[in-house]
């Protein structure tokens, strides 16, 4: 079954009413902090304060929705005001600078380091952020800081030696997650400002995806492979994670759609193909977090759980191939995907949505904000469905 065009006016009218009648107001203003800068994001269901430590991914991260919300839909100069709260943060508490200039991870309230991780997610988070508030309040320092981070990140992708070791080296592997974001984080600083080297750096990556973590001969995305794109026999490489291959997928639509290239726009169509059938779940419905290439039993505990972000992604993915396409087959998984979203994970009398559940579709965790759930996976995909369907 198709959508017909006032059935596409009528969603992105949805997208828009959800978003800014049901999820921003759940974040802002109370998530400010006032004393100290930044953002209080790990809450309850009602938005009680469970915690004031403050994961520093979502300080950039929520800072780059506001100066989006700005630059896209409207004016706010409380937006772009609060936006620059979460940067002053960053700036201030948020980068190593008595050690090796790497971002931490976790934070106290204050600003306090607690730690970092092993890979630089939260520098692109921060490059988002920069790059679009610098649109936002036309600031050079912050374009240039976006660039920066950015151009930083593309350090390690290049020379992960730079980075703490995870691993003795023995079978040694590679990741789909840091050229997959570095892919977004570089189309956010070409669409927010001129950044000559964003068209190199994003076919770079795609030809990195393409040779290393596209298998046609088994129809699959893989989420880590040995040093040149071999399938390793082993619990871990043999992990799929659907969602995360799904969004990676919707990053190559997108890019197919600015750049009206067909074959991006048919990879990433593939890419949504393989993983929708590796993920679904027929019974329940929604996207299993975690599926075995080979599909033998996953390790990991918690693989047949529905997180929220990996179903928010497919929700995306298939609402633009179908945009893209016009194949119903798109416009059909995209209703089956938006309901089941809606009554597994959206809460209706507290607002926002809901983050686990288990395979049934049953509650797991009332929880709505943590070190990693937070202001950013729904409204994105909320403001970007509004924007697609405009």
């Amino acid at each position: 079954m198709t959508y017909s065009n006032q059935e596409l006016d009528a969603l992105g009218e949805s997208y828009k009413k959800e978003l800014f009648e049901n999820v921003l107001p759940f974040w802002y203003p109370k998530v400010l902090d006032r004393k100290y800068g930044g953002y209080l994001v790990c809450r309850d269901r009602e938005g009680e304060l469970l915690d004031d430590d403050k994961p520093v991914w979502q300080q950039g991260r929520f800072s780059w929705l506001l100066s989006t919300l700005y630059n896209t839909v409207e004016k706010n100069e409380d937006w772009l005001e609060a936006a620059h709260s979460g940067l002053e943060f960053l700036e201030e508490h948020c980068f190593d600078k008595r050690g090796d200039g790497r971002m931490f991870f976790h934070v106290c309230r204050d600003g306090s380091p607690i730690r970092k991780r092993r890979y630089y997610f939260s520098e692109c988070f921060a490059s988002l952020a920069y790059a679009s508030y610098a649109r936002a309040a036309q600031n050079e320092e912050a374009k240039k800081r976006a660039m920066e981070l950015f151009e930083k990140s593309v350090d390690y992708y290049l020379h992960p030696e730079k980075l703490p070791a995870k691993t003795t080296g023995v079978r040694s592997t590679r990741s789909i997650g840091p050229a997959m974001i570095l892919i977004n984080v570089a189309q956010q600083l070409r669409e927010n400002f001129q950044y000559e080297s964003a068209d190199h750096w994003i076919q770079h990556f795609v030809e990195d995806i393409k040779t290393y973590f596209i298998k046609p001969e088994i129809n699959c995305v893989m989420e880590q492979v040995g040093q040149n794109g071999e399938i390793l026999d082993h619990f871990d490489q043999r992990t799929l994670n659907p969602g995360h291959a799904i969004e990676c997928a919707w990053f190559i639509m997108h890019e197919g759609k600015i750049k009206q290239d067909d074959e991006l726009i048919l990879l990433g169509v593939k890419m949504l193909d393989w993983m929708w059938t590796r993920g679904w779940d027929k019974k329940h419905g929604g996207i299993l977090y975690f599926t075995d290439v080979y599909h033998k039993p996953v390790q990991e505990y918690w693989h047949d759980m529905k997180f929220w972000w990996p179903n928010i992604e497919t929700e995306i993915a298939c609402l633009l191939a179908f945009k893209l396409t016009g194949n119903p087959k798109y416009a059909e998984r995209h209703r089956m995907i938006r309901k089941y979203n809606r009554s597994t994970f959206e809460d209706r009398d507290c607002g926002e949505w809901f983050g686990y559940s288990h395979k049934d579709g049953r509650l797991s965790s009332t929880i709505k904000g943590n070190l990693w759930k937070g202001p950013f996976h729904l409204p994105r995909m909320l403001w970007y469905c509004a924007e697609l369907l405009k």
